[in-house]
This record gives structure tokens, sequence and C-alpha cells, in this order.
């Protein structure tokens, strides 16, 4: 047995599972209203630019992974149409619940199941664009989750990876002081659980930082990688082709 970071504790890799998924599902009722509190609304702009940058066109197909409460997967449906796909993922079965629930109430009917990204139930060379938003940080082994993207992408295909990342240094301090003490407030006050926001802002700290992941996505047979900065560094889209 080998351990891996759980926010800032080390904790046998056989245990992150399961307590990355007891963060989620404390979390899960209250997850958008807690996503616009603590960007400030900004986690909109940084779904809208990764839509923008996917450019997918009708008839393309979608694997949406840790899809969460569906913000990417609806955007993706409206732009592949009627003769394209979206599948809607995640490992947490409360998280997926609330995007399923929130598609239907919106009239839109996905592909939608649970799955582990590192054990991906799709055949090789399905997808034209994987995307996983402000998922990847809580993966155990993310250079396998990273390989099993490539493989379900025909060659070509492109992945976008949404996630928090290391921020520019002028900000650093302020960046910590906000995480450390006014997510975890925030977190108690609007979710009653100060200790999962507590987690999740640990657990970006210890992500790789920006070089990092693009040098782990060319290692999982990504031959192209684009970084996109966003505020400052706070998150980054990178973008991978597949070789």
């Amino acid at each position: 047995m080998s351990d891996t970071h759980f926010g800032f504790q080390s904790v046998d890799e056989t245990q992150k599972a399961g307590r990355v998924r007891g963060v989620f599902d404390s979390v899960a009722a209250r997850y958008d209203v807690m996503n616009d509190l603590m960007s400030m609304g900004l986690h909109r702009a940084w779904k809208a630019y990764t839509v923008a940058v996917a450019n997918l066109r009708e008839g393309q197909r979608v694997l949406d992974i840790a899809g969460g409460t569906g913000d990417l997967a609806r955007a993706f449906a409206a732009k592949v149409g009627t003769s394209g796909t979206v599948v809607h993922t995640d490992i947490n079965e409360a998280m997926l619940r609330q995007g399923r629930d929130r598609l239907l109430d919106e009239g839109l009917l996905l592909p939608t199941l649970i799955c582990d990204a590192e054990t991906l139930p799709f055949a090789s060379n399905s997808f034209d664009l994987v995307s996983v938003a402000f998922g990847l940080r809580n993966m155990t082994h993310k250079d396998k989750a990273l390989a099993e993207m490539s493989r379900v992408l025909v060659p070509g295909g492109r992945l976008l990876v949404l996630e928090f990342s290391k921020v520019a240094a002028p900000l650093a301090k302020a960046y910590d002081w906000y995480s450390f003490n006014i997510l975890p407030r925030i977190g108690k006050l609007v979710a009653g659980d100060a200790d999962s926001y507590r987690y999740l802002a640990e657990s970006i700290r210890v992500h790789p930082d920006q070089a990092e992941l693009k040098a782990m996505m060319k290692g999982a047979g990504f031959g192209h990688v684009d970084v996109h900065n966003l505020s400052a560094g706070v998150v980054a889209l990178h973008v991978g082709i597949k070789c």
C-alpha cells in the first residue's frame, strides 16, 4: 500500500476515494450556491470560456467527467445538437443525482452514469472531446485518469481540464488568506460544513501546477498541450490534443 494526499493529510490511497465521496456527499445540495459565493460568480465565466474553447460542432461526441451538477454537460448538449451525444458522468452519486435532476427539470435528458475516471467503461476512440472541470485534483491516480481520457478519445480528439491552479505570485498571500479564513466560514454558514471547504482549499495547494499538469498530459498521450491561465492563474484550462 502507498500513501496519497487528502488535502494536507497523507492517507492510504485506498481510503482517498471514500473520503472525497464524503466531502461531496456533504456539499452536493448546496454546491451551486457555494460555487457562486466562493468564486464571486467567476466560475460561470471560467466554464463559458471552456465551452468557447471546446468549439463543438453538430453531431460530435462528448464525455463530461466529474460533471457534477451539469453546467458543462448542458452547454455542450446545446452545441452538439440532437445528432450529437453528451455523456454526463461523476463518481459521486449525490452530485450526479443533483445534476441529472437539474437537467431533467430543464427538459434535457442525457446519458448519465456513475463511473470512475481511472477505469472508464467506454471503448477506445469513442469521443471527440473529453472534459473534466474541478474534478482532476480529487482523483487518487491522476496519471491513470489522464491515460484513460486519452484512450477513449479519437486520434486528434481533445481533452479540456479546467482546474484550480497556481495563482500569480503577487496575489498568493491574499489568496491563501481568503482560502483558509473565509472559505471555511462561508461553508459553515451556507452548507453547514467548514471541514469540507477547508479540504477543498487544501486540495488546490497539493494539485500539480500548470507546468506539471502539462507534462503529465503529455506523458499520457497528448502530443500538444496549451495552457490558458484564467483570473491570474487561480484557474487554468489545459487543452490537450491526442496524438
